[in-house]
């Protein structure tokens, strides 16, 4: 087990379709990540990648995915996540990019690296509010990234099992 050393790549999915938050689930989000390996990497490349990928985690309302990835494919992988254009659910295509904020060891890295971001996101949209009540929910939501941050100290490492 310990010889499957892993990477977690933590990514979010930006698009100005709003539609296509609908559209992010697993076996689309794989598929688009497959292929995009593919067409940059050949076949080669996806055999590589393929041994131990899979979409870990995904938030289709912040748009936020977890990949995984064996240590010696994660850089094949991260080379082809900005060839992601779309996503293509029941016959539609929806445009899209993947943009990678963290690659890490473990999913906790990456829980901890993601509630830094999001702190920081809002503290961003916090200096653009424009009235009280948007103010007062930005602080709330603020509130609650470091409340998650403590949960998340005392939370056990979510440890893979090591079966593929």
């Amino acid at each position: 087990h310990a010889a499957l050393s892993r990477r977690y790549v933590l990514c979010e999915v930006i698009s100005e379709d709003p539609r296509c938050r609908q559209c992010i689930e697993d076996r689309v989000l794989g598929l688009a990540v497959r292929d995009a390996i593919t067409r940059v990497h050949g076949d080669y490349g996806l055999a590589c990648c393929s041994i131990s990928f899979t979409v870990k985690y995904l938030n289709a309302y912040t748009g936020t995915v977890l990949l995984r990835c064996r240590k010696d494919s994660y850089r094949l992988l991260c080379s082809a996540l900005p060839f992601v254009r779309h996503l293509e659910s029941r016959g539609q295509r929806y445009p899209c990019s993947l943009n990678t904020l963290h690659v890490g060891g473990t999913i906790r890295t990456c829980q901890k690296f993601l509630i830094q971001y999001n702190r920081t996101q809002l503290l961003r949209m916090l200096q653009n509010c424009t009235n009280e009540e948007e103010r007062q929910c930005i602080q709330k939501s603020l509130l609650s990234c470091s409340l998650t941050e403590e949960q998340s100290e005392s939370g056990d490492e979510e440890d893979d099992d090591g079966t593929e």
